[in-house]
């Protein structure tokens, strides 16, 4: 199986149980990018617990005017922790840094989001992440055929809302996939 066979930009990967990395035990992640040079995508269902998004933007040294949104502040993947990214809906764009990944979902990772919110002036939904899923050419296509992986449509509600802990049961119930059927034991014919 090859990226051309499939494409997985805009969809959800669904952690299988035992997959073997405690990084990614039970990991929601949103696909911003698949080709045949690799694929990223965003852990939307782990929360940064200690880190309050108004908290980093003081941090960052970006002025807040009047009362901003707050947006949840997750663990986005293991992959240059200290980068952040936003996911967004698309009613919002900056000019050269929002990328339109897909039904109406985009992604923005240049500080004008940031400065953006904190003016009361950015998108209506977000998801601040720091880090990111990354895997190199053919890497995330041998972890699906290994049974690391299952997919789905990306569903907004799991992406932005929701209780983070149901969110992997929610995207597997979209398969109709039950958590306590799952096994980790892959059958190939």
């Amino acid at each position: 199986m090859d990226a051309d066979d499939f494409n997985l930009v805009g969809k959800l990967l669904i952690a299988m149980p035992d997959m073997g990395d405690p990084r990614f035990d039970r990991s929601v992640i949103y696909m911003c990018a698949h080709s045949e040079e690799g694929a990223m995508g965003l852990i939307v269902n782990k929360p940064q617990p200690k880190l309050r998004f108004v908290k980093l933007l003081q941090q960052l040294e970006i002025e807040v005017e009047g009362a901003v949104r707050e947006a949840s502040v997750h663990y986005g993947g293991p992959v240059e922790t200290v980068r952040g990214f936003v996911l967004h809906t698309d009613d919002y764009q900056t000019e050269g840094g929002t990328v339109d990944v897909a039904d109406h979902i985009c992604m923005t990772s240049t500080m004008d989001v940031l400065q953006d919110i904190a003016r009361g002036k950015g998108p209506q939904t977000a998801l601040l992440a720091l880090g990111y899923a990354g895997w190199g050419e053919g890497q995330l296509e041998g972890e699906i055929s290994q049974n690391g992986w299952l997919t789905c449509k990306a569903d907004p509600d799991i992406v932005f809302g929701m209780d983070n802990d149901a969110k992997w049961a929610a995207a597997l119930a979209i398969l109709g996939v039950s958590p306590e059927l799952l096994s980790s034991t892959a059958g190939h014919a």
